[in-house]
């Protein structure tokens, strides 16, 4: 079983008035494009981690069984905290998890399941898309990577586990940086 975090607390600041994950973009808001992703894969368990404005939240969010919901109550402290909160529902007896981040619209379902493959496979510890010399998220871990997010601070997040483990890391080919594109601007919904 392979469960996934999606990381919704953000306080969107870079978008001045507005959260950025209601929005709309092709016709609906942000965070459905890469939750839709989610519900369409192998991924048996998503918890969504809100934060800032989540009631507002939850209204729009695109509804399904697979689903949990969990309140960072501190959002404000950064992204590691978020990825924590999440991590304490994640079961030991999964496979692994993946951590997404919901500003990113071009992430596909067939690049979550190519990382919940890469875990099944068991031959290393962290899975990340890569495109050139570019690793991006999302990213996926083996259960056995769960202790190391423990001593994580701030905005660090997913990439800093990465930098740690490279050399137990396969980095699975994607044909374009575009999936690594996320939205904060206002520009980036044109």
């Amino acid at each position: 079983m392979i469960s996934a975090i999606l990381l919704a607390a953000g306080q969107s600041k870079r978008l001045i008035k507005e959260n950025k994950l209601t929005k709309i973009y092709k016709s609906k808001p942000l965070i459905n494009h890469s939750l839709n992703s989610l519900i369409k894969s192998k991924i048996v368990k998503i918890f969504i981690v809100l934060g800032y404005e989540k009631n507002k939240l939850k209204k729009i969010i695109t509804k399904n069984k697979k689903i949990k919901f969990i309140f960072n109550k501190n959002y404000k402290k950064g992204m590691s905290t978020s990825i924590k909160c999440g991590l304490n529902k994640i079961s030991k007896k999964n496979k692994g998890f993946i951590i997404v981040q919901s500003d990113m619209p071009f992430i596909k379902t067939i690049h979550i399941n190519k990382i919940c493959n890469s875990i099944v496979r068991k031959k290393y510890l962290v899975h990340a898309l890569k495109f050139r010399k570019r690793v991006g998220n999302p990213i996926g871990f083996d259960i056995a990577v769960l202790s190391k997010f423990k001593k994580i601070k701030g905005e660090y997040g997913a990439k800093f586990i990465v930098k740690r483990l490279k050399k137990q890391t396969n980095f699975i080919k994607v044909t374009s940086c575009n999936i690594f594109k996320d939205f904060d601007l206002k520009k980036d919904f044109n």
